[in-house]
């Protein structure tokens, strides 16, 4: 199948089309990545869906979440597209945790896709070419995207650049627990929930509920953010409790956004991110050519026998590849 009859049944909503184009774009082999290029271009930017990208600390509940929260949106008659990126397999390179197992009930749900991807190894446990999965998604005519990350780590900055709403999914925890969140990620997330508040939990996910309020209110407002925001709230993944309310708040703060403007300057900001982040993925892979490691391989023995210092032949090392 060329990649215009590709781009036609993607276009028409074929899940089948779809999950062939996303294997298409995760290949590392060079005629796949000619073809996904392709249809890339070829498919362009229709239509943007939400994309949402969420992050939390293992065991928080996410998997729980995100079919609680799918159900209830395709539930009002929405299409929503779930990149659940794994953890990578040491030996196989493939995902480990398999979330398509963990979120069957979703997964069952005509309304819904559902892609786990193996982070590869590359930082953050965001696949690299998840973004160009998510336009993929958009491109099917998926209304939201969910993009699942491995975990809470400094490297969850990848997933803001390829989001429109950042959400962290915390666990009822005391106040040693709070400080064990790192800034960034607060700094970065526009809604904080806490899951788990149901039953015995229920008094601790509102404490600490207040706790994370509270901590946002000493942060710097954001230019991008309407009063009130970033906020924490509590839910209930697995009682379905206060899904609606997050979701009301999610498409409150999106609406505010696109009318003032910041919609589109950070679809802009973050379309320039994504290119510095392809020329820099680009400069590294002519890196690992044959010529290119035998010429690193050549001067790296002078430095070893002491004939070069490392910052000459550094110099000399980018000399030659640019003339080469």
């Amino acid at each position: 199948m060329d990649s215009e009859q590709l781009s036609d049944k993607i276009l028409a909503g074929d899940r089948r089309a779809l999950a062939r184009a996303i294997t298409l774009i995760e290949s590392h082999r060079a005629d796949h990545q000619e073809q996904a290029a392709a249809l890339l271009e070829q498919l362009g930017r229709k239509k943007q869906a939400l994309r949402i990208g969420l992050s939390g600390t293992p065991g928080v509940g996410k998997s729980t979440f995100i079919e609680s929260f799918g159900l209830m949106l395709t539930g009002q008659g929405l299409r929503v597209a779930v990149l659940a990126i794994d953890p990578s397999s040491a030996r196989s390179g493939g995902s480990i945790l398999g979330d398509k197992t963990r979120m069957d009930q979703l997964a069952r749900d005509p309304n819904a896709f559902i892609r786990p991807s193996p982070s590869q190894t590359h930082l953050g446990g965001v696949a690299r070419h998840t973004r160009d999965v998510v336009a993929l998604c958009e491109a099917a005519g998926f209304d939201v995207v969910l993009i699942e990350t491995v975990g809470v780590g400094q490297s969850e900055t990848m997933v803001a650049e390829m989001s429109d709403l950042f959400v962290l999914l915390l666990a009822p925890a005391g106040g040693d627990e709070l400080q064990g969140v790192k800034r960034g990620i607060m700094e970065m997330a526009d809604l904080i929930l806490v899951n788990k508040a149901d039953g015995d939990l229920k008094a601790a996910a509102t404490r600490t509920c207040a706790d994370y309020a509270g901590a946002l209110h000493l942060m710097r407002k954001r230019e991008q953010d309407p009063d009130g925001f970033p906020k924490a709230m509590t839910v209930s993944a697995i009682k379905q409790q206060g899904l609606n309310i997050a979701w009301d708040e999610m498409r409150a703060l999106v609406d505010w956004r696109r009318d003032n403007g910041h919609w589109d300057q950070r679809r802009a900001e973050q379309a320039q991110y994504w290119f510095g982040q392809e020329v820099r993925q680009s400069l590294l892979a002519q890196l690992e050519t044959d010529e290119a490691r035998a010429t690193l391989n050549s001067i790296a023995k002078q430095v070893a026998d002491g004939t070069l210092t490392p910052n000459a032949a550094a110099k000399m090392a980018l000399a030659r590849l640019a003339a080469s």
